[in-house]
């Protein structure tokens, strides 16, 4: 018998440290032998802590759900000692079926296997493609397999993966160099967080084969910081990998040489785009330069280099080992995307966590076949796709099919997988607002359009949602969106105007109830709303003046209260706190 906590990031944050620290210390009082492991984040994010119990003689493990350190005397005791499973605490058979629904590729080792031990990772198949490349292949092999799968950078451009390996492959130098972009820095996006704790070997795997192919003997990973699990799991992986020979000389005895290192990046959003990234691993200050010439031809170190992002390089073994014509059967038949893509579900909805689907799976069967819908059953407003540099794609167009094409017709951009979802209850206005102060902050300040364009278009955004709107600000928002999309040097300062761009073309009628009504229509933007006590509703308990903070709330014991609005600071403590629903926002 086995025990695994999950233990990504998001299950630690839960407290699974705790609950694995528990079961190792119920478990050494009774004197058996059973071993506690650890996995990553098998995407059920809202159902973590996650333990999942290998019984003997058994390939699927009963698996717990939101367990707590108060929850594992019992499970060891009922299940561990006498056989009977904590029935309270199994996942349900709808949450079970949430995987089924999906087609993993990238995500397949997530979660059933010890990110840091390299066994379990052999165990299922793991480096054999490198072996098929390197003792069966040519680089122009590799390329092709890659050109029929028909991957496309998983990193937001979409740009076909094997182009760029085929360019950096046809420039000759003496170093090459490839290198993965794990900067993941979108707002709700943990994708690539998810794989490196999860699966890092996956990602290796996937750049040596990489590096073959375009004749690179050294690769970079360029993590962010704030991973600190990620990258001490990298660190593991790496090591193991040198132990085995899977990284350095030789390796198989091909005669191919390659090894790979951890650049820790400062948290830019800007180096996402990828010639900020090559001057931020030269130990420049991470900022764009215009191309050509393009990395492929003078990158890290004016040496041919290629960048792609974890996702794009985590497909590459699945697809040495089924072939190019499997992968592209993945996306459903009438998409022209092919293969499967990895979302992080997160905002307004049931059930947040990772998921990968196949391209072309409608917007409407991710939100909720696999989402479960919108949190409380309100009503379906939006989905943010693309971070701060995508866009919004309102409820009328929920029947939209997920993929590159499709998904850029509505003005937003598949990017590297965020979903934010958003209700009835989130002000369109406000969410722009909020992504254009993201890019504002992260503009590198380069180029004008971008450093003075979008703080001049914030400057509107807060005036609106601050009820100070005036006639020709829509315009005005127009025409500085479209000058800074068209005149800004890279990818940061040509996105970043797309959320305004999108909520003024599906949700104009926010924008004008602000300017000339001064009303948010979700009730959500503080200088625009107000809290009233309904007379015939209220008791006098004097509950939500007790909570107050400031002493607007007042009135007789068992009379209806008041709020004086000039004191009001509009906190929402007294609606939250009234049990007879005699409180309103208006």
């Amino acid at each position: 018998m086995k025990i695994v906590v999950g233990q990504g990031s998001c299950g630690i944050a839960t407290g699974a440290k705790k609950v694995a620290n528990e079961f190792e210390e119920i478990l050494s009082k009774k004197n058996l032998d059973i071993k506690v492991g650890i996995t990553g984040c098998i995407g059920l994010c809202f159902l973590e802590p996650i333990v999942d119990v290998y019984e003997d003689g058994k390939e699927e493990p009963v698996r717990y759900v939101k367990v707590q350190p108060e929850d594992v005397a019992e499970i060891v005791e009922s299940h561990i000692e006498n056989g009977k499973p904590v029935e309270a605490k199994i996942i349900s058979e709808d949450d079970k079926k949430l995987l089924g629904k999906q087609q993993r590729v990238v995500l397949r080792n997530c979660g059933s296997i010890d990110p840091e031990n390299i066994d379990e990772y052999l165990a299922k198949d793991g480096y054999k493609a490198t072996e098929k490349v390197l003792t069966t292949m040519t680089s122009d092999e590799v390329i092709n397999v890659i050109k029929v799968s028909g991957l496309r950078g998983r990193g937001g451009a979409g740009f076909p993966t094997w182009f760029k390996w085929n360019a950096a492959k046809q420039n000759k130098a003496d170093q090459k160099y490839i290198v993965c972009n794990a900067d993941e820095g979108d707002p709700g996006a943990f994708m690539d967080r998810a794989v490196l704790e999860g699966d890092p070997h996956e990602l290796l795997e996937g750049m040596i084969i990489g590096g073959y192919a375009m004749e690179a003997t050294e690769g970079v990973i360029y993590v962010r910081a704030e991973y600190p699990l990620a990258i001490k799991r990298l660190n593991i992986a790496i090591s193991q990998a040198r132990e085995k020979g899977y990284l350095g000389k030789n390796i198989f005895g091909s005669g191919f040489d390659f090894d790979i290192r951890i650049k820790e990046g400062a948290g830019a959003f800007v180096c996402g785009e990828e010639t900020a990234l090559i001057a931020s691993l030269e130990g420049e200050r991470g900022m764009p330069r215009l191309k050509p010439p393009f990395p492929a031809a003078k990158g890290y170190w004016q040496k041919p280099t290629n960048i792609n992002n974890v996702e794009t390089y985590s497909n590459v073994t699945w697809i040495i080992l089924n072939g190019g014509e499997a992968f592209a059967s993945l996306g459903k038949p009438e998409s022209q995307s092919k293969g499967t893509k990895v979302f992080a579900l997160a905002g307004k909805i049931k059930k947040g966590g990772l998921i990968e689907v196949p391209m072309g799976l409608p917007l409407k069967e991710v939100i909720y076949g696999i989402g479960g819908g919108i949190k409380e059953d309100k009503e379906f407003k939006a989905v943010q796709m693309g971070g701060p540099s995508g866009g919004c794609i309102p409820a009328h167009l929920i029947d939209t099919p997920v993929d590159y094409e499709n998904i850029n017709k509505t003005g937003a951009i598949v990017g590297s997988g965020g979903m934010i979802v958003m209700d009835e209850t989130t002000c369109m206005v406000d969410m722009a607002r909020y992504f254009l102060d993201f890019t504002r902050k992260e503009s590198c300040g380069k180029c004008n359009y971008c450093r003075i364009g979008t703080k001049r278009m914030l400057e509107i955004l807060e005036r609106i949602t601050q009820g100070k709107g005036k006639d020709g600000d829509i315009e005005l928002l127009e025409e500085l969106a479209h000058k800074v999309k068209e005149g800004a040097m890279c990818g940061l300062g040509q996105t970043a105007p797309n959320p305004v761009i999108t909520t003024l073309k599906y949700f104009r009628n926010e924008y004008e109830d602000h300017i000339y009504n001064k009303k948010c229509t979700a009730k959500a933007c503080k200088a625009l709303i107000s809290y009233e006590i309904k007379e015939d509703a209220c008791k006098g308990c004097g509950a939500c003046a007790k909570k107050c903070p400031v002493g607007a709330i007042s009135g007789n014991k068992k009379e209806a209260h008041v709020i004086d609005k000039n004191v009001c600071i509009k906190c929402g403590k007294c609606m939250e706190t009234c049990k007879f629903d005699a409180i309103e926002k208006n």
